[in-house]
């Protein structure tokens, strides 16, 4: 059974406040990520003679992209929020449900499309990165980056409205 939010008064005090900024200031950083890794994966279609291909190298130079992986602290930011807010918020409201699942399937499209074809694109412009081969990878990380953020983006609209 679903709640309606404003069942209890709003929650106080430094240490949600605290932990509410890490949350978004983790979503800020894990959608800039993606924003920036699609961008870039964009920009890498154009190969290696393509302006702007050494920043592209840099960028995708082989290792793990923590900064995207902050989308795992927000959720577990947000369960801690839920429990912080003192019966304010509850995970049968229906605006933390819409926004989990929304987060989970973030979660699920960075971890097995995005991060995984990252790293074949992280292989292929630091070794020999020819443009051809190069094409449906760049493009399946850009789009499917950017694919990301738009989920991202609607769990930070339904978190906002709390419909």
């Amino acid at each position: 059974m679903l709640r309606t939010v404003g069942a209890a008064s709003t929650p106080t005090g430094a240490a949600f406040d605290v932990v509410l900024l890490l949350h978004i200031g983790c979503v800020v950083v894990a959608l800039g990520s993606l924003l920036v890794t699609g961008t870039q994966a964009w920009r890498a279609r154009g190969g290696p003679a393509a302006r702007g291909s050494e920043s592209v190298a840099r960028y995708f130079r082989p290792g793990v992209n923590w900064p995207g992986r902050a989308l795992y602290a927000v959720l577990v930011l947000g369960f801690v929020l839920v429990a912080m807010s003192r019966g304010a918020y509850d995970l049968r409201d229906a605006f933390v449900q819409v926004g989990l699942v929304l987060w989970i399937v973030g979660v699920a499209l960075a971890e097995l499309v995005v991060w995984p074809s990252e790293r074949t694109l992280q292989r292929m412009v630091s070794g020999t990165w020819e443009r051809s081969p190069t094409l449906k990878i760049a493009t399946r990380v850009a789009i499917s980056a950017w694919g990301t953020c738009a989920v991202v983006l609607v769990a930070i609209v339904v978190m906002f409205q709390k419909p």
